[in-house]
């Protein structure tokens, strides 16, 4: 993915039309992002209740911001924005955290997982503990990204080789060792987070783009 994520927005909501959001993001993708600072990427795609989930990825607040105030990324939004058929939120995640490097654009399967925390600080601690264990013992996941908004809205993008390794990866019992780490991380929540899972992402970087 290249760069060191400081910065996350992540945008959803209803679309009628994924072909339509797929091309919309091709065309920022290939006529806005040479023009953006800080951009280090997005991965995006569309559920099977037809919810665009985009994860865009930037250096800093300040960068994304910036970008967002091009008049060229106003009238794409603008376009872009007809295309949705409810209400749109955005979260603007100034926390993040990286697991095996955040994360390959090689991924054929997608994870984004969402919820409100009551212990933010604690979750970011649970997040690295036991990485090397869990590495060992989920071979499938390549790598993650673990967001947090001001107002205590959590976002992690798990990154997979597949989603048929990952389903298998999924029924498979954890070592001991981590067992407890993984019940205290569920446990964090308030209530249970809400799974987005993108069979088809689209990956789009500075350097290329992979549908």
């Amino acid at each position: 993915m290249g760069g060191t994520t400081m910065f996350i927005q992540v945008i959803q909501g209803p679309v009628a039309e994924p072909e339509q959001a797929h091309a919309a993001l091709d065309r920022w993708a290939r006529d806005l992002a040479p023009g953006s600072t800080g951009w280090l990427g997005t991965t995006a795609g569309v559920t099977d209740d037809g919810t665009l989930v985009a994860v865009a990825r930037f250096t800093s607040k300040d960068e994304a911001r910036r970008n967002a105030e091009r008049p060229e990324q106003d009238a794409w939004w603008r376009e872009t924005s007809r295309l949705f058929t409810g209400k749109v939120s955005f979260h603007d995640c100034g926390e993040v955290d990286e697991f095996h490097g955040g994360g390959s654009d090689q991924a054929g399967f997608v994870q984004v997982i969402e919820g409100h925390v009551e212990d933010p600080g604690r979750l970011r601690e649970l997040f690295h503990k036991g990485e090397e264990e869990l590495a060992a013992y989920r071979p499938d996941l390549i790598g993650s990204t673990a967001a947090m908004s001001e107002d205590g809205t959590y976002v992690e993008t798990a990154y997979f080789t597949s989603e048929e390794e990952a389903r298998r990866g999924e029924r498979k019992a954890p070592p001991p060792e981590l067992e407890g780490t993984l019940k205290e991380y569920m446990g964090v929540f308030e209530g249970r987070p809400a799974y987005f899972d993108l069979h088809r992402p689209w990956m789009y970087s500075p350097g290329g783009q992979r549908v």
